[in-house]
C-alpha cells in the first residue's frame, strides 16, 4: 500500500513513519527534506513551493510505481506553501524486505522527484528572490 499525496500542511513525520511498519518488512528507510538557512554563502529566510498538484502526484505515483512493483511500500509527501526554516518540505519511505532495499530506493526516488516532478521552489534569500534553488 503506498501514500502518494501533495499537501498544503505540516507533514506529520511520526504518523507516515509508522504506516510503513509491517510484519514482511525487515528494513524502513525515511528521507527528510527541510528548509535550511545557508546554502554556501547564500542565506535563505523562507521557501514557497508550488505545483500543480493533479501531475505531481501521478509523476510521484510513476515513482512510486517502478519500487511498489518489486514488493515494497512507499511513501511520498511533498509539502507546497510558504515553509519557514527547518519545515519539513518532503518524506519520502521505503519498506522492503531487507535494509540495503530500502537505502536503495529511497534515495532513488528522492533523486528522481527532484529531477521529474513538477514542484517548483522560490527562495526568499537575504538579497533577493531565486526561482529553483540550488542543489
Amino acid at each position: 500500500m503506498s501514500l502518494i499525496k501533495i499537501v498544503d500542511k505540516p507533514i506529520d513525520v511520526d504518523s507516515l513513519t509508522k504506516s510503513l511498519i509491517h510484519n514482511e518488512y525487515g528494513g524502513i528507510d525515511t528521507f527528510l527534506g527541510t528548509v535550511r538557512q545557508y546554502t554556501g554563502e547564500i542565506e535563505t529566510e523562507k521557501i514557497e513551493y508550488s505545483t500543480y498538484k493533479m501531475m505531481a502526484e501521478k509523476e510521484m505515483q510513476k515513482l512510486a510505481d517502478s519500487v511498489l512493483a518489486q514488493g515494497m511500500d512507499v511513501v511520498m509527501v511533498h509539502r507546497v506553501g510558504e515553509l519557514q526554516l527547518g519545515d519539513v518540505a518532503v518524506f519520502i519511505g521505503v519498506a522492503a524486505p531487507h535494509r540495503a532495499e530500502a537505502f536503495e530506493n529511497c534515495q532513488m526516488l528522492i533523486d528522481r522527484l527532484k529531477k521529474t516532478v513538477p514542484i517548483w521552489k522560490k527562495e526568499y534569500d537575504k538579497d533577493k528572490i531565486r526561482w529553483g534553488g540550488l542543489e
